[in-house]
């Protein structure tokens, strides 16, 4: 039998944590849609998620990350799926537009999950091996199916410490095998990435001079990938946004010269990875134009994440 899913017959749950920008993207949200509830300052994604869950009247509920601008379009649009899709444990996923490179995927996007899908979960800070995939996200552990519209556009840059996570926890996790980090040589590592991932890391290392703060994101992609690929840090610990501040506070604001630190860390991704990257970043007139000239995947039909 068919399933029709109508966003405007879901709870909407607008899902934030710290952002800079979340009481002014709360106030869009709510503009669009009046009906749409509110979880705040929840610490950790599981907890946070499981809240929203909690909340939700519906059998399936929608969250808005608090860097989120919806579309004018979000609330009315409506997805149907036939017999062939098996659908009660999936999660859906839309495409967000980075504001600061320009890149179109599911990062930071619009997601209806499975109320019973979340309750039961154990992701993030109570996943049982907080090491593995299910420690750093939730898209190597559930069923994703992903959608072709787009959602919502994604500002997360602010602030210098914003952009600088957002960067940051992309590079890690789109260095990632499966949500866990390989130790293999660098070759066998690029082998194994899939190819839009390695794409797009390569644009948050290198694009989004341009906008504001898009210094600090190139300059957390850069760091992310760094420590998670040449050095023995935890790329578990990409989960949680107490050490990530402490990174931030103790290896970007003491450090005295970040432009000189960025092209240092350039240097490094390309001789010892072999980062087709260049050690200085696009400047704003390239930024522009490589992100008229790259071609984000598209989709026209959902498709699963998996098989």
């Amino acid at each position: 039998m068919a399933t029709t899913i109508k966003i405007k017959d879901l709870d909407i749950i607008y899902l934030s944590y710290d952002e800079p920008n979340c009481e002014e993207n709360w106030i869009n949200l709510q503009r669009l849609w009046p009906k749409a509830q509110r979880v705040h300052g929840v610490k950790g994604s599981d907890a946070a998620h499981k809240a929203c869950a909690e909340l939700a009247t519906t059998d399936r509920f929608v969250t808005v990350d608090g860097d989120n601008i919806v579309k004018e379009y979000f609330p009315y649009r409506e997805y149907t799926f036939d017999d062939t899709w098996d659908i009660k444990d999936s999660i859906l996923s839309f495409p967000a537009v980075n504001v600061v490179n320009g890149l179109r995927y599911g990062n930071g996007g619009v997601k209806v999950w499975p109320k019973h899908v979340v309750m039961n979960m154990r992701t993030h800070e109570v996943a049982k091996d907080s090491k593995g995939e299910a420690g750093v996200d939730f898209c190597w552990v559930l069923d994703y199916v992903l959608m072709p519209d787009v959602m919502s556009d994604v500002h997360m840059n602010s602030t210098p410490a914003q952009a600088w996570r957002a960067g940051f926890r992309e590079g890690v996790k789109l260095s990632l095998i499966d949500g866990v980090k390989f130790t293999g040589s660098s070759v066998v590592w690029k082998s194994k990435i899939a190819r839009s991932n390695f794409d797009r890391l390569c644009m948050w290392l290198q694009t989004g001079l341009d906008v504001d703060n898009g210094f600090y994101a190139i300059l957390g992609a850069r760091m992310g990938l760094h420590k998670t690929m040449l050095t023995d840090w935890d790329s578990s610990q990409v989960q949680d946004f107490d050490h990530l501040d402490y990174i931030y506070q103790s290896e970007v604001e003491n450090h005295g010269n970040l432009q000189l630190y960025m092209q240092e860390l350039g240097t490094d991704l390309v001789s010892k990875l072999r980062m087709p990257i260049d050690s200085t970043p696009f400047n704003a007139y390239q930024s522009q134009w490589i992100k008229t000239v790259f071609a984000n995947p598209t989709r026209t039909e959902p498709k699963r994440l998996r098989g």
